[in-house]
């Protein structure tokens, strides 16, 4: 869908096998594009970061968005995709469609922490975070509890289906043992975004364990550089997760590449 990835698809190719089911593109900060057969989902719309030179006008409209929380760095571009069907808690939803022009949230209302929604060809999980959630930046309206999202390309069961792939978005969040006991063992993602920024969020020997928690094949950096409290050298996180022993692959995004996991 954008150009810029193709620069990317030579590497790209090396690590992933094309004929994988979930692709991911990072729009930077904690802005992801994700595709699940043919059904696309934006998370946290917030283009203007040291990642991206994009502008929402130059990004299509998805079939939904999936908004973790209220921030400003998290919904500040929603507004351009109103006519995506909307996936956050009620909280979330009643703000956005009375100030952002949504129309459309799943279920009617939204979802809450625990739930599972069907969205088109993607099964989308609803996971605590540990954060704040105050709506904006004045933080005068409460958006709910903040979340983290797992999308899968099969509805999550005890029944183990080897052929699903899944992808852990963890939102804003500091480390929590669910990552740990319940993310990971029962939700069993193959890849995950963490944010490393630090001072809102983890910082990157934190946000190592989790992924070691997680038992990830496949890890992401996000929520770093934006601005100056949360400005983090990845390379740090990638030490941090070494030193965990874990055989976890990181993967150091530059704005607008693209992966694709099985």
């Amino acid at each position: 869908m954008l150009t810029p990835t193709v620069r990317f698809f030579t590497v790209v190719a090396v690590l992933f096998d094309w004929s994988m089911t979930i692709a991911l593109t990072y729009h930077g900060h904690s802005t992801w594009h994700v595709t699940v057969g043919d059904t696309t989902l934006l998370i946290d719309p917030f283009f203007n970061n040291a990642h991206s030179d994009l502008d929402p006008s130059d990004v299509e409209t998805p079939d939904y968005v999936l908004l973790t929380h209220g921030h400003t760095d998290h919904i500040a571009d929603a507004g351009a995709f109103s006519e995506a069907t909307l996936v956050a808690t009620p909280e979330l939803v009643s703000y956005a469609e009375g100030e952002l022009g949504f129309e459309n949230a799943v279920g009617g209302m939204g979802m809450n922490l625990g739930g599972t929604v069907e969205c088109g060809d993607a099964f989308v999980t609803m996971v605590r975070a540990d954060h704040s959630n105050g709506i904006n930046t004045d933080n005068a309206l409460s958006g709910g509890m903040p979340a983290g999202f797992v999308i899968s390309d099969t509805k999550p069961t005890q029944v183990a289906d080897e052929s699903s792939t899944t992808f852990y978005h963890a939102g804003d969040t500091s480390l929590m043992s669910e990552m740990r006991d319940v993310i990971g063992p029962y939700l069993k993602p193959d890849a995950a975004a963490v944010p490393i920024g630090d001072h809102f969020t983890m910082g990157p020997w934190q946000a190592a364990v989790a992924v070691d928690w997680l038992g990830v094949d496949d890890a992401f950096p996000m929520h770093y550089d934006t601005f100056g409290p949360i400005e983090v050298d990845p390379d740090e996180w990638v030490r941090e997760v070494r030193a965990t022993a874990s055989e976890v692959d990181t993967h150091v995004l530059a704005g607008e590449e693209t992966v694709v996991l099985e």
